[in-house]
């Protein structure tokens, strides 16, 4: 066929946090990494994040621009058009459940999107099809469990030893350092907080004789993007653990005035 759809759920990842207060060091790290991520003309830009009510789901939505021209591979760069590195990304976070769809600016148009669904659950992994995929679909997929205190997960460049659970203990909480058997320890422990985020990748890119090495491309970079936020997230807890949603809120006001400040810093 002329493209292909790639579906990979790749967030299988185990963690050791309570599933009602995951959502604020979710948005806690979001925002942390989005200012790691900004500068130099480069980065994100917040359009939009505000409350949404839609056919009985409620949550918040976010609009965001991503500038990215320093963070895709040299052969991507050679030929892509000027402003056509620049991708849109809205999100819908009705947690548990979150979607996100990532597209380019208008230059592609339909040919290339990029869509994650997520779905958390208070388990460590062992659900399946929870996203209630047909069977055909669901045979296609190729699931990834990621295992946060994996440093073989993580690529050399991006390892940082204040980011390693394996390393790292909680100063509030005492949970770390995470050993090599953290799963199975954690499953027998019925006192300990565990959650799972189930991630679903389905992307689709068309453009002639770039197709598979771009779609490979992205599903590595997803992977590599859900290993790095989650390792962050458990190692930032004492950062979090304490905030409301009314802290995180006001937080991601102020991030979003200092991304703009910062993303126009030659």
């Amino acid at each position: 066929s002329e493209f292909q759809r790639r579906h990979m759920p790749a967030g299988r990842e185990p963690l050791v946090v309570q599933f009602c207060t995951y959502q604020v060091g979710q948005l806690y790290s979001v925002a942390e990494a989005s200012k790691n991520e900004t500068g130099g003309g480069e980065g994100i830009q917040v359009l939009k994040n505000e409350p949404y009510e839609k056919d009985g789901e409620k949550g918040q939505y976010t609009h965001k621009i991503y500038h990215l021209k320093s963070k895709v591979p040299g052969f991507v760069r050679m030929i892509a058009p000027e402003g056509s590195l620049v991708f849109h990304e809205k999100a819908w976070n009705a947690y548990p459940y979150c979607r996100t769809s990532r597209s380019p600016n208008e230059y592609m148009k339909d040919d290339f999107f990029i869509k994650i669904e997520t779905w958390h659950k208070p388990d460590l992994g062992t659900s399946e099809n929870v996203h209630n995929l047909d069977p055909n679909t669901w045979k296609s997929v190729e699931v990834v469990h990621i295992d946060i205190a994996d440093r073989t997960q993580v690529e050399p460049g991006d390892y940082k030893a204040d980011e390693d659970p394996a390393l790292f203990q909680s100063v509030k909480t005492k949970r770390g350092p995470l050993g090599p058997n953290w799963k199975k320890e954690l499953a027998t422990d019925e006192e300990c907080p565990k959650m799972c985020a189930y991630k679903l990748v389905t992307i689709k890119f068309k453009w002639w004789g770039l197709q598979n090495k771009v779609e490979n491309f992205i599903q590595k970079q997803e992977k590599r993007i859900f290993t790095n936020f989650h390792r962050q997230l458990f190692c930032w807890i004492d950062k979090w653990i304490d905030l409301t949603m009314e802290d995180i809120r006001r937080m991601e006001d102020e991030t979003q005035k200092e991304l703009e400040a910062v993303r126009m810093l030659f």
